[in-house]
């Protein structure tokens, strides 16, 4: 039942050239700000009951960023969680900030950058952050061309400084990936990739072959849910929620593939720690597969 499943029963994974060794399933923090991932929320106390309950349920690596309220989310899991488990590791993100109306800004500047990285440490209560992703806003939810040298060799130069273990990016297209690479060991790439929309399936098979970890974001759908009979027939067959089996498609995809689905509620959250021992058939898996050509 869902109640008793462990984000550990995916397995685990380590990320290339490090000693971060995680369990796949992990928790994305971004819904526990208000609407519009801006300012306070809706239930402070049911926030914190979801930090403390993905924690419980083995859940071991948190994604965030101080762009998500700005400051709620960070402030949120210093005063739920710190001092922190040994073993959880915090991956944040920076490249953005929010104007006073939620806008989505990009933040690419080098003030801007050491600034983003002073705040997660602050907010967080970290004298180091263990991965910093470098999200990319040439296209808001979509990835765009362009050079991300300036502000990845700026990000760079903080590691150097010891404030950031490990860099990763985000939104981000296959050639912005080999620019990075060739400025700083990257050790994961954060896109949207889904059910639907699956337009990384090449990228995340080159990434497995070069230990890189693959973390979709939107992996329920995005702003609009996923919604198709297919995934509604194989959940009723299994007895299981369909954002449940939509994840359970993603740990199978393949194994770099991490997740770090969000949430308000604790009872969505078991829910999304029940697609970590959901065995999905190989009937299923085809099925499913084949959902992205009927869009």
């Amino acid at each position: 039942m869902t109640e008793h499943t462990s984000a550990a029963s995916a397995g685990r994974f380590t990320l290339a050239g490090t000693d971060i060794t995680v369990n796949r399933m992990g928790y994305g923090a971004m819904q526990l700000a208000g609407p519009q991932v801006f300012g306070d929320p809706r239930d402070p106390d049911e926030a914190r009951a979801v930090l403390r309950e993905a924690v419980d349920l083995g859940v071991d690596h948190i994604d965030t960023s101080d762009f998500y309220g700005p400051h709620v989310t960070n402030r949120l899991i210093r005063e739920t969680l710190h001092p922190y488990p040994d073993n959880l590791v915090i991956v944040t993100k920076i490249g953005a900030r929010r104007g006073d109306d939620g806008a989505w800004l990009p933040a690419f500047g080098a003030s801007e950058i050491e600034r983003a990285v002073e705040d997660n440490l602050r907010n967080l209560g970290l004298d180091a952050l263990d991965v910093v992703n470098l999200r990319i806003m040439f296209g808001i939810h979509a990835p765009a061309e362009g050079s991300i040298a300036e502000p990845l060799t700026v990000l760079a130069g903080l590691q150097e400084k010891g404030l950031v273990r490990h860099i990763g990016l985000s939104n981000v297209t296959e050639t912005q990936i080999r620019e990075g690479r060739s400025i700083c060991d990257i050790v994961c790439v954060q896109n949207q990739y889904n059910l639907v929309f699956r337009s990384d399936d090449a990228l995340i098979e080159a990434l497995a072959r070069d230990g890189i970890a693959y973390v979709p974001f939107f992996p329920l759908g995005g702003f609009s849910p996923l919604q198709t009979d297919e995934l509604n027939e194989v959940a009723r067959e299994i007895g299981e929620a369909p954002q449940t089996v939509a994840l359970a498609w993603l740990l199978r995809r393949s194994p770099n593939i991490l997740l770090i689905p969000g949430t308000s509620r604790r009872a969505h959250l078991r829910e999304n720690i029940a697609a970590a021992g959901l065995t999905l058939s190989d009937d299923q898996m085809q099925r499913l597969n084949a959902i992205a050509a009927m869009q």
